[in-house]
């Protein structure tokens, strides 16, 4: 006897199906259904109706259609027989196996109604995306959810498997860059107890090991792209955790074979109290350089130092240049350029919003007296001596209420006439903080200009990896901001560098002619009787050459000067784009651009954004055995 008939689970009870859906009839819900599989509902009863689960099936008398077949007979006979089983009864002869089939269909992930596993790799069934695959559903997920979220399975089919919300875990600790030891806390532990059913917490070794993994896939990522880049430019971030942990975190910016600009974090250094030196800093650098295999790479050097250890001239073991943040430069001269004057106005404003800031009572009389004003509802912003552009906000905002300040400054039932007199500013005061903000609001946004990563950055000035780079940007060739003088040794410059490039050029191997510039039309082919134009042009390569008419520009000097003399772009556009457009006619012009536009003009640009604040706040709560991964996963992600 053979089994033909197939009985019907007690779920249908609640559900009906309607199309590829199943509806509850308790409460509405609607959940996917397909493959026949019953799963989801029994879940869905089970977790939101668990008074009126389903009993289990094995407990239910059930009708089954056996069909008997009788070889030995001629006629072959078919004879339908009802069995009705007891309840102690099953249909198979090992129970067990069937109940655990049964859990582990309960805990099969949805995406694997998108996706199809082929070897190693799992396929989507709707964009015909193809993806890794390593045990664990956590990327098919986060594709779903970014490509196809009106498929996003809802109510409980997209329960996620416990490795899954080990793997969010990790990334979440990774992504906030929060300290490994969170898993560890009680609460946490709590919430994912209740939030997961059954749920084993993983130790803060297993989540560091999961971490580590990632670190090193992410690693062997970025060991393939340097190898397929000429040049790269380092930046080398100084920051302090706290006041005895000094940290130096080595990053590196590049242009990609399709000019796209990309920069990656390559090590975290911890630096001891007393290794703040130039030669320890420069073994560190070097010691990276060689580690990932980029020595004779690297363009220059950017860093945020302001006590000038990595100096070009007392650093003679390395073959780059050494720039100073543009950021920390400008921090710097604005710094040393306020006068005694301005500074007590500063003090005086600190105050001020110090005062605002401690009383409750002149905190919430100042909101009254902006909505009686119709003034902006905002609260004051303190300076902060390490950044000169909270100078800025601050004077901005203190103007922006200056009538709301002053009027509860005057209310003596909220502050008195002697603190009243400390804290109220003079009126000429006033003005010159009017005066000064809109230049700190200029100097400010020059910052936030030159520090966006989509941005790119005398004699003795001429050879400067950002003048050149400069030149080598299309909307800045023509170095409006230099004399005369200085535009001509930069010019010559970059002649130099060109000719040193053909010299390089020339030992690996002769260049098709064809890749050279096109600048003119190609006239050559005037009309003419066939048998004089191969006579005369027999002639004429004869005593010029074969190059001399050609619509390639050829010398080197003539590419710079063609490039020099071209129109140039908009202030708007980006110059790694005018590049791919227009590389095809400078080519040796754009292989220097590739060498020198990687050059930043700031150590770390992120850091000058808000969310580059949040990441500074949040790495200095890390453990120093954990800051060099968890760096490096963090801004590599």
């Amino acid at each position: 006897m053979k089994r033909t008939g197939r009985r019907r689970s007690s779920v249908w009870d609640c559900f009906e199906q309607v199309g590829n859906f199943v509806r509850c009839m308790k409460c509405d819900a609607t959940l996917k259904y397909c493959g026949g599989a019953t799963s989801s509902m029994m879940n869905h009863m089970s977790r939101h109706h668990p008074s009126t689960t389903p009993p289990d099936e094995d407990e239910k008398p059930v009708i089954c259609t056996v069909q008997c077949i009788e070889e030995e007979s001629t006629g072959h006979s078919d004879i339908m027989q009802v069995a009705i089983m007891s309840p102690n009864m099953s249909l198979t002869n090992n129970p067990t196996e069937r109940e655990y089939g049964e859990r582990k269909r309960l805990k099969r992930s949805s995406v694997w109604d998108i996706f199809i596993k082929v070897d190693d790799e799992v396929h989507c069934t709707m964009c015909d995306t193809k993806l890794k695959y390593r045990s664990s559903t956590t990327s098919m997920m986060y594709h779903i959810k970014n490509k196809h979220p009106d498929t996003m399975p809802s109510d409980g089919v997209s329960l996620a498997t416990h490795a899954e919300v080990t793997e969010l875990i990790s990334r979440m600790i990774e992504k906030d860059m929060l300290p490994i030891s969170v898993v560890s806390g009680e609460g946490f532990r709590e919430l994912l107890a209740y939030t997961v059913h059954n749920y084993k917490m993983p130790s803060a070794g297993d989540i560091t090991r999961l971490i580590e993994g990632h670190f090193h896939e992410k690693m062997e990522e970025l060991v393939m792209q340097l190898g397929r880049v000429e040049k790269v430019a380092l930046t080398a971030d100084f920051w302090t955790a706290l006041p005895f942990q000094r940290y130096i975190t080595v990053s590196c910016s590049f242009i990609t074979e399709d000019w796209q600009g990309k920069s990656a974090v390559l090590r975290t250094h911890k630096l001891s109290s007393d290794s703040h030196t130039t030669d320890t800093i420069t073994e560190r650098l070097l010691n990276t350089v060689q580690t990932w295999g980029i020595a004779g790479k690297v363009t220059a050097c950017v860093h945020n130092n302001t006590q000038d250890v990595l100096s070009a001239s007392a650093c003679a073991r390395v073959t780059w240049d050494y720039a100073t943040c543009f950021a920390t430069t400008l921090q710097l001269a604005v710094s040393d350029g306020l006068s005694e004057d301005l500074v007590r106005i500063i003090a005086a404003a600190g105050r001020l919003v110090k005062h605002f800031s401690h009383s409750l009572l002149a905190s919430e009389a100042l909101e009254q007296k902006q909505v009686q004003m119709c003034l902006p509802q905002h609260k004051l912003i303190q300076s902060s001596k390490a950044r000169w552009d909270t100078i800025c906000d601050m004077f901005e905002r203190l103007l922006e209420q200056r009538w709301a300040i002053k009027a509860v400054l005057s209310d003596r039932t909220i502050t008195h006439r002697q603190e009243a007199q400390t804290l109220e500013i003079e009126d000429d005061c006033w003005q010159i903080i009017e005066n000064f903000t809109p230049v700190l609001a200029t100097l400010k946004w020059a910052t936030t200009v030159i520090s966006a990563e989509t941005e790119v950055d005398s004699n003795d000035l001429a050879s400067k990896p950002a003048l050149i780079a400069s030149m080598l940007d299309p909307r800045h060739k023509h170095l409006s901001f230099l004399t005369p003088t200085g535009r001509l040794a930069a010019k010559v410059k970059l002649h130099e560098l060109v000719s040193k490039l053909d010299v390089i050029t020339t030992t690996v191997g002769p260049k098709d002619e064809q890749q050279e510039t096109l600048i003119t039309p190609d006239i050559s082919q005037v009309a003419m009787p066939s048998q004089m134009r191969s006579d005369t042009k027999n002639t004429m390569v004869l005593l010029l050459g074969d190059n001399y008419s050609s619509s390639y520009a050829t010398d080197s000097e003539a590419q710079v000067d063609y490039y020099l003399r071209d129109i140039a772009p908009s202030l708007d556009i980006n110059p790694l784009d005018w590049w791919r457009v227009n590389g095809p006619r400078f080519p040796k012009l754009a292989t220097l651009a590739r060498h020198y536009l990687c050059v930043p003009g700031v150590s770390l640009p992120s850091l000058l954004s808000e969310a580059g604040q949040t990441f500074a706040t949040m790495r200095t709560r890390l453990s120093p055995e954990h800051v060099d991964m968890m760096i490096f996963v963090n801004r590599n992600a």
